[in-house]
């Protein structure tokens, strides 16, 4: 993990020092018996989601009162060996030289009052950024990004040919407004492309784009257009592709599907056009893709979407977001999570790994998607997992703090659900929530994610700051330090700590020490390491049977004695089960699978997960 008191915090965030120092030191120096030096946290290259940035207090909302922390829509691109992270509704954007330690970037030009969607290009040197929003939609590019320093290519977007004004009717032939959610590409012959489109009743446009790159006059005045006439590239179609229904678990069929979030990749000569279905506001928000030979198509449905879909766990969600290469050549991929507690789009982020088999199979690893990985410093080999091994402690254990405001008690923040949390009756430093492990554990990594309660904030503030430190102990009565953030000048919601080396301890205890809202919160300390002994038990599957409706299948398996959960894995064949839906073994043995494509067979087997490890697969059945 990063050292973040010596990171460059936010400059609007000088001023965090003030106050909190001297009693959180005073009440932690009590907390901690043998004056044991403060731990800092440790400079590891593990992550886990969602991804670990200080995530901005949406505004949208203030009217209603509603006060809560989000980020969508990621977009990741590589530029002169760093990763710059773009999301919906900042002001700013991050800067990592590793995709595992973040800094926020505050930039001298910023014209978009409510970024939307963002886009990016590396092109001609340069890093170029644009927004889905109305009004002028101004193109900016960078050749210091990693200084915050921007101009503007052009003030104003060109209008696309047929397009109606916001407002007006739509007749026969016209296009929607736009462009919303774009996607920019730039082919290897060095043409550009557009792609756009948010709707649940228009389809994904794409078009060529005169970015005039061989232009090297400043950029204020640049006149864009369309070389090509924009052209419908893809619909929505649910009665075929069950993971495109809408609602949780696709099962609101009153509305019809959006599709949304465009991004181009080219790999091995073929063009990926990804998309985003059925609805950024629920669990099975997910990653789908065509595939053409040229940037404009034609396109053909993939058979194994959706490629990216995280519809358990914690962090559910992974539509949204973008496919690019890291510095060893690796494929990964961004996506929105889902929260939806305060709002229904409050979400976070999410990184997966994300590669393509010899045959041109896209997939995106799902698979423990929440729980800690492992960021490689060489090129995967083809089947080289990134997950670390690192199994949840902490899934519903005895827990206990210092207060608790009724209805929200410390057993809340054990339950892997980021919508219910345990509530503490005051901010004040010296707060504790504690967990037992129920024996002793190796710990390699913990993970608080803080939940809005009537948080009272909305957009950037001095104030809001993250700072307590974790506490570790074999009898509960003498504590060691873990981690500590006492110093820490950054909002962490979703704060992520590697202990290293790892520790050997029963109990947990957080120590609170700051947060900027009006209320201490937080919806999950989750604990990982492993126990010793062997994995479980492989579970046996019963049965898995395609419906009437081949939209959908229901799967069945016998319960694992001491499971902790279990990974539902299916595919297009045996050896390709890259889909999962993660079940904790407090619910049934049984899952209503609703994302099946109507027309293709699949195979699905079941393994079990506990705190010492993994199986290995049930028997695998043709559905």
């Amino acid at each position: 993990m990063p050292n973040y008191l010596t990171s460059p915090p936010r400059t609007a965030r000088l001023a965090r020092w003030i106050g909190s120092c001297a009693a959180f030191a005073f009440v932690l120096a009590l907390a901690v018996r043998g004056g044991i030096a403060h731990a800092a946290p440790t400079q590891g290259h593990t992550w886990a989601n969602p991804v670990d940035i200080d995530y901005r207090y949406n505004f949208e909302q203030m009217n209603l009162g509603i006060s809560y922390r989000t980020g969508a829509d990621p977009a990741v691109v590589r530029y002169k060996h760093a990763y710059y992270l773009f999301l919906t509704l900042a002001d700013g954007y991050w800067r990592s030289t590793d995709l595992v330690h973040w800094r926020f970037v505050k930039p001298d030009r910023w014209p978009f009052d409510s970024e939307v969607a963002p886009a990016t290009l590396v092109a001609g040197g340069k890093l170029f950024l644009m927004q889905a929003a109305m009004g002028p939609r101004p193109l900016l590019y960078s050749t210091d990004p990693a200084h915050g320093h921007w101009k503007f290519w052009t003030r104003r977007l060109p209008p696309v040919p047929g397009a109606v004004s916001e407002g007006s009717p739509v007749g026969p032939g016209q296009l929607p407004p736009g462009p919303w959610d774009p996607g920019l590409f730039l082919d290897r012959d060095g043409k550009t492309y557009l792609y756009w489109d948010s709707s649940n009743i228009y389809p994904l446009y794409g078009a060529e784009l005169d970015l005039r790159l061989d232009d090297t006059a400043a950029g204020e005045g640049k006149r864009l257009h369309f070389v090509t006439k924009p052209q419908p590239l893809l619909h929505a179609d649910p009665e075929q592709h069950g993971w495109e229904r809408f609602g949780r678990d696709h099962s609101d069929a009153s509305i019809a599907p959006y599709i949304e979030g465009a991004w181009m990749n080219r790999h091995a000569g073929r063009y990926y056009l990804q998309y985003a279905a059925p609805g950024t506001e629920y669990n099975v928000y997910a990653t789908g893709v065509y595939v053409g030979d040229g940037p404009l198509g034609p396109f053909h449905y993939a058979p194994y979407n959706p490629v990216g879909y995280k519809p358990g766990g914690f962090a559910t969600g992974a539509g949204h977001g973008s496919t690019f290469r890291d510095a060893h050549g690796n494929y990964w991929n961004t996506g929105t999570s889902w929260i939806g507690l305060n709002w229904k789009f409050e979400r976070r982020i999410d990184l997966f790994p994300a590669g393509f088999d010899a045959d041109g199979q896209m997939w995106i690893d799902t698979r423990f998607g929440d729980f800690p990985h492992r960021m490689p410093d060489h090129p995967l080999r083809p089947g080289e997992s990134t997950f670390t091994g690192w199994m949840l402690l902490s899934y519903r254990k005895h827990a206990f703090a210092s207060s608790a405001m009724p209805g929200h008690p410390a057993s809340d923040a054990f339950d892997e659900n980021p919508r219910t949390f345990w509530l503490a009756a005051s901010t004040a430093p010296g707060q504790t929530l504690t967990v037992d492990l129920g024996g002793p554990r190796t710990v390699h990594a913990i993970q608080v994610d803080f939940a809005d309660y009537k948080s009272g904030r909305y957009g950037d503030a001095p104030d809001i700051y993250t700072r307590f430190q974790l506490q570790g102990s074999l009898d509960g009565k003498h504590w060691s330090m873990l981690a500590d953030l006492s110093r820490s000048t950054r909002d962490r919601p979703n704060a992520y700590m590697e202990i290293d080396p790892a520790a050997r301890v029963r109990y947990i205890r957080y120590v609170h020490g700051h947060v900027g809202a009006h209320h201490l919160a937080i919806a999950g300390l989750r604990v990982f390491g492993n126990e010793d002994g062997p994995p479980p038990a492989a579970p046996k599957l019963v049965s898995a049977t395609r419906m009437a409706d081949r939209r959908d299948a229901t799967i069945a398996w016998n319960p694992v004695p001491g499971a902790v959960g279990y990974n539902v894995r299916w595919g297009i064949a045996p050896n390709r089960l890259y889909e999962t839906y993660q079940r904790f073994a407090d619910h049934p043995t049984r899952l209503e699978l609703t994302s099946l494509n109507k027309t293709v067979t699949y195979y699905v087997a079941v393994e079990a997960f506990d705190e010492r490890g993994v199986s290995v697969l049930s028997r695998v059945i043709r559905l």
